[in-house]
């Protein structure tokens, strides 16, 4: 029986992922369900005994990205998502899985049995170009913010943003041409986060 673990801050989705799986791959066990970046910091900063994980990558508490910024994860990943065709080129160019939303049986068995044909030296291929991609994010990521807009997913240049605000508990990006996109950050994330030189920090509810 191989282990594996679900991050997904959706219920409904990891329900229904958990399902899919014990239906197409019964020798599939889900050990554990994370929903969020700061609890999956927490759980792989420890030992973990699994074979693959599956990942969305739009986590309510930020990008799926940061969880490899803080913790090695040593696991295949197979990415969910719902990013549309064009956005994902870049994780077809270093060949890593992933799941378009809503997830189908199809695209899901083929992703298991992808996983399944990894030999350990394919697995070490795999884990550097994770590295590579997540290390190139993390580069693009200064500079542009991926955010939800009109149910897709869109890249925002901080170039582009005049100030952020929060209000009622949630932060948005005001740009020059007068926009307003909701950001899934807090201001004292985004003060770490953005150039100095660029954004300050006027007072508790701007940047």
């Amino acid at each position: 029986m191989r282990r594996v673990i679900i991050v997904e801050d959706e219920t409904a989705a990891a329900v229904n992922l958990r399902n899919m799986l014990k239906t197409i791959a019964p020798d599939l066990e889900v050990v554990e369900v994370l929903e969020s970046v700061e609890e999956s910091i927490e759980f792989f900063s420890n030992e973990v005994d699994a074979d693959v994980v599956f990942m969305d990558i739009h986590l309510a508490d930020g990008d799926s990205f940061r969880i490899f910024r803080s913790v090695d994860i040593n696991l295949p990943i197979i990415f969910t998502t719902a990013y549309d065709e064009y956005a994902l080129e870049a994780f077809k160019v270093n060949s890593i899985d992933y799941i378009l939303k809503p997830i189908n049986a199809e695209e899901l068995g083929r992703a298991i049995e992808k996983f399944e044909r990894l030999g350990s030296g394919e697995r070490s291929e795999y884990r550097s170009r994770l590295n590579t991609m997540v290390a190139s994010t993390k580069r693009e990521n200064q500079r542009t913010f991926l955010i939800h807009y009109k149910d897709k997913i869109i890249p925002l240049s901080i170039d582009d943003i005049a100030f952020f605000y929060t209000a009622n508990d949630k932060v948005s990006a005001y740009t020059y041409d007068g926009g307003c996109y909701q950001i899934d950050r807090t201001l004292e994330m985004l003060q770490t986060a953005l150039p100095e030189d660029e954004f300050f920090r006027a007072n508790r509810q701007f940047i």
